[in-house]
């Protein structure tokens, strides 16, 4: 268990468990003392003892505040590898390659909705943005052809395609696009599940929430972003879908498979990893971009749907309504990059599973309209809670790889938080607390309820503490569609 790992306070938010044994490095979790006793009471303490063995693995194997038990890697891990000689590790990225969120703006002031208009108003977004396991619908089934260049362009294809503007794409991480996708890498099973997909929610914690601007925390930053106190936004959270998710199955069976050849001696199999430079490794990484710029069309095509929704249900023209896109950012990704490590600059893989970058003021890669003020961040909370909208800070390229947290993290599993939600209205309760919740089904309701997962407040306030990352607005929800 979590608990019989030795991890010692090193900081007043971080804590290391020393190298020893295989570790190659040691590993760092970023907590407060309160959080700590929480975190070990599952595997995800040994999980970051285990990612710390990867072969080429740099600096630390680090752990985000909202860490949680996963798949290999904890939920909350980062781990950068040499981009030369080291390891990629499909565990390291998730089933839902580029689950991400992305938050619009708007001139629409939470008192002027009221809650019959807010109630019409999540019912239209609840029929415009197909949600649930296997939701399909939102735009035709795709040809073949379409698919291809979408797995190569990614955002870029929905724009071209009439889903929003160009000026979305200077607001996306990568402009919604990577580089070096390549389609031939990517199974025929993993296409078919993508044909259809684009512009869907899908289920788990997933959401489309419209938000209100409850707190700025820092006027200039709030200000620069877009935002203002009352203000009314919106937040999606979603992924790669099926498409993902097939991806990262085939690759994990098909590196597993080819362990012995590599000579990697890991101490979890589901940690299986390939060296960056096998036939492997660049597969999975060529496929991965393909998901990941999936994932950047699905929000996307998901944001058009909702600013005709807003229009429509509130009477309102674009220029009035400007729901602009303030950042859309990855959660689950690997990426090439360049870092300093020991007083050198470094081309290394940053491994983010549940951890978003958070790139600093003046780094070349912040879109120019956030090149002062730091990179967004956005940190959804639990569904009915509060979510945060934070800017990245100098000391996350010094510490993190550039990463900070990613969201609440679940306290405790699916199962349990469905049994303490037996017998309970929570769709009713929910209203009561002024959130309108619009589901295709209570169990996805019952797993996702705020008491499952940790207090966000806690999780964004280690990261400013750490000078990982800075608060700048929090947002709270009126309402909320889910799977």
């Amino acid at each position: 268990m979590g608990a019989d790992v030795r991890i010692e306070k090193i900081a007043p938010y971080v804590w290391e468990i020393p190298k020893e044994g295989p570790m190659r490095v040691p590993g760092r979790v970023y907590a407060s003392d309160e959080m700590i006793d929480d975190i070990r009471a599952d595997e995800s303490l040994v999980q970051v003892k285990n990612v710390a063995c990867l072969p080429g693995i740099l600096g630390a194997s680090l752990a985000m505040p909202d860490i949680h038990w996963g798949y290999g890697f904890p939920i909350g891990g980062v781990a950068a590898t040499e981009a030369d000689s080291g390891a990629i590790s499909p565990g390291g990225v998730g089933y839902d390659i580029n689950c991400g969120v992305r938050l619009a703006r708007s001139e629409v002031e939470a008192d002027s909705l009221g809650t019959p208009r807010l109630r019409t108003l999540m019912d239209a977004l609840f029929d415009a943005v197909p949600s649930g396991v296997g939701s399909e619908g939102a735009i035709e089934r795709l040809s073949t052809a379409d698919e291809r260049k979408l797995l190569r362009q990614g955002a870029r294809w929905a724009i071209e395609e009439g889903f929003g503007s160009p000026a979305d794409l200077d607001h996306t991480e990568e402009g919604g696009r990577m580089e070096g996708a390549d389609p031939d890498a990517v199974s025929d099973r993993a296409k078919e599940r993508g044909l259809t997909q684009v512009g869907t929610l899908g289920s788990g914690n997933h959401f489309l929430e419209v938000q209100k601007v409850s707190k700025i925390y820092d006027e200039s930053l709030g200000s620069a972003f877009g935002l203002f106190e009352g203000q009314v936004v919106v937040m999606i959270h979603s992924g790669s879908r099926g498409f993902g998710y097939q991806i990262c199955d085939d690759f994990i069976k098909r590196i597993k498979s080819k362990l012995p050849v590599y000579g990697y001696d890991l101490p979890d199999v589901q940690l299986a990893a390939a060296p960056l430079d096998s036939e492997e490794g660049e597969a999975y990484l060529g496929a991965m971009r393909c998901a990941a710029n999936y994932a950047w069309c699905n929000r996307q095509v998901m944001l058009h749907k909702t600013r005709e929704t807003f229009q429509k249900v509130l009477g309102s023209g674009p220029a009035d309504l400007r729901m602009d896109l303030v950042y859309d950012v990855c959660h689950n990704i690997a990426k090439v990059e360049d870092h300093e490590i020991d007083g050198e600059r470094r081309r290394v893989c940053v491994h983010r599973k549940g951890a978003t970058r958070a790139f600093p003021p003046g780094h070349e890669e912040v879109p120019a309209a956030y090149r002062e003020t730091g990179q967004p961040v956005l940190v959804p909370g639990s569904m009915g809670n509060y979510s945060y909208v934070c800017a990245g800070q100098s000391a996350a390229m010094k510490e993190t790889f550039g990463s900070t947290c990613h969201g609440a993290g679940r306290r405790m599993s699916r199962t349990r938080a469905k049994k303490e939600s037996r017998g309970r209205d929570l769709l009713k309760e929910m209203e009561e607390q002024g959130v309108i919740v619009r589901a295709t089904g209570m169990r996805t309701v019952a797993e996702e309820m705020s008491h499952a997962y940790k207090d966000v407040a806690d999780v964004v306030a280690v990261m400013e503490e750490a000078g990982i990352s800075r608060r700048v607005a929090r947002l709270v929800p009126l309402g909320v569609v889910k799977g």
